[in-house]
């Protein structure tokens, strides 16, 4: 509708699939999973459940009477007390024993929990898609040097491999950070009102045995190994806040990758696809604006600074819970997914079709690089009998004169040419150029990308070549 505002992140950037995993449909039908986990647990423990009871639960699992939630939860004002009658009224048989014993966090936090994982491992899974594409970008060009920046200024030579595996370092530490998280992914589980179990012990009669028991088999129903092992009303808000920090290092290494490339793009040496009927400028036709970049850097920018939100509702949570977490979470969690989705399917476009000017990079080098050659030339010139000081006076004096060239003049940089013609480095002109081979000025740039990404990032795509394959378009 055009008279509703909608979230950009909805109707722009965001894939379906991420989409899916925060949508109400999701939701509900995992609310309903739980309640028939919740009463599966409770029968095998000894309750009076009967298996037609969870029978005619199952059997409505996925078909949820919106209609029927809707109308009710206008009614009582309470979306748990609403789809718990929406539920019972498709299955009467199981009315009395959904939710039993439970409180409105057992779904809502629970749910919660599943949701952000699940989505998490779809963020794992586009960053490591990434990595791939990234690593063989970076093993074919790994012996293709490029003038390097510190401050950007020019400084010594690397490579644009090299480069890159700066790039692809960031993601191999942030996949190590959101494995971490998911290695250690816990439940909210079966804990009550205020986390003490009471409803599900006066339940069994006093049998706290059966009380550990059902939180760990409602878990294993859901495929979790285990609970949080204390609770007050919620999961400690602090999973949020653990979330949202490790979408922020995502954030931050895409920003880092994406402001690189387009002061890359600014310098013509590499850039991202532009496509052939794509508009740089409604103004400037000649322009190929680096968007794709841009937008990544914008969401970015959003995922860095909502992580914030969680921890600030962890750090001001009052004993066993307030209710000033819900209506923040419900927006800062669900927007930081899909941000980052989008971020990391631009990301997969971007690599895709990256585009490397050689003879651009070449041409940038060797507009620095005789400043570089210097110091190997003064030694070849003290190796020949040359005074040491002398010669590095003159070569001070001809580099003052070449950069005055550069800089005052426009004209090329001409400091080898003035070299050449002083009889005092006793070096003939073939000798000279010989030392100004680019390759002779990347160290082991080359082989450090070869050994980082045989050593650390192939294992890691090895072991999840399953994962691999994804490309991704972009909306618009």
């Amino acid at each position: 509708m055009n008279d509703t505002y909608s979230t950009p992140l909805g109707s722009r950037y965001s894939s379906k699939e991420m989409l899916y995993i925060f949508s109400p449909d999701k939701k509900f039908k995992t609310w309903r999973k739980l309640w028939i986990a919740l009463a599966e647990a409770e029968k095998e423990l000894g309750l009076d459940i009967s298996e037609e009871q969870i029978k005619q639960l199952k059997a409505y699992q996925d078909e949820i009477n919106y209609e029927e939630a809707i109308a009710k939860e206008k009614e009582v004002r309470h979306d748990v007390m609403a789809h718990v009658h929406a539920y019972g009224v498709q299955a009467p048989l199981a009315k009395p024993i959904i939710h039993l014993g439970a409180t409105s966090c057992y779904v809502g936090d629970n749910t919660d929990v599943l949701i952000m994982m699940e989505a998490l491992e779809l963020v794992k899974t586009k960053v490591i898609n990434v990595m791939d594409k990234m690593a063989k970008f970076a093993l074919d060009y790994k012996d293709m040097p490029t003038l390097g920046f510190t401050h950007y200024q020019p400084a010594q030579l690397t490579t644009v491999g090299k480069r890159a595996c700066l790039w692809l370092e960031d993601l191999w530490m942030d996949l190590s950070e959101i494995e971490n998280l998911l290695s250690k992914k816990m439940l909210r589980g079966v804990k009550g009102t205020t986390g003490t179990q009471g409803s599900f012990l006066n339940l069994f009669n006093g049998d706290h045995e059966k009380v550990k028991q059902l939180d760990q088999l409602v878990a294993e129903k859901l495929n979790y190994k285990t609970t949080f092992p204390v609770t007050g009303q919620t999961y400690p808000r602090k999973l949020d806040s653990q979330v949202l920090n490790v979408l922020s290092l995502v954030a931050q290494s895409a920003y880092k990758f994406s402001n690189d490339l387009r002061l890359l793009q600014n310098l013509k040496e590499i850039e991202e696809p532009f496509e052939k009927n794509q508009i740089g400028s409604s103004a400037m036709a000649y322009k190929r604006n680096p968007m794709r970049s841009e937008r990544i850097s914008a969401l970015a920018r959003y995922v860095i600074s909502t992580a914030m939100n969680p921890a600030i509702t962890a750090s001001t949570q009052w004993f066993e819970r307030t209710l000033d977490d819900s209506a923040n979470k419900r927006i800062c969690i669900p927007e930081s997914f899909l941000a980052i989705d989008a971020i990391l399917d631009i990301y997969i476009n971007v690599m895709d079709g990256l585009v490397v000017y050689p003879k651009v990079i070449q041409q940038r080098i060797m507009s620095e690089l005789p400043f570089m050659a210097t110091e190997t030339i003064l030694m070849e010139g003290v190796k020949r009998g040359g005074d040491r000081q002398e010669l590095h006076e003159k070569i001070r004096v001809h580099s003052m004169e070449a950069a005055k060239q550069v800089k005052m003049e426009g004209k090329d940089n001409d400091l080898i040419e003035r070299i050449i013609k002083d009889s005092a480095f006793n070096m003939t002109e073939e000798e000279i150029q010989s030392i100004l081979k680019p390759e002779n000025f990347v160290g082991r740039a080359p082989e450090q990308s070869e050994e980082f990404i045989n050593q650390h990032i192939k294992p890691i795509l090895k072991a999840n070549k399953e994962l691999l394959g994804r490309t991704a378009k972009l909306n618009v």
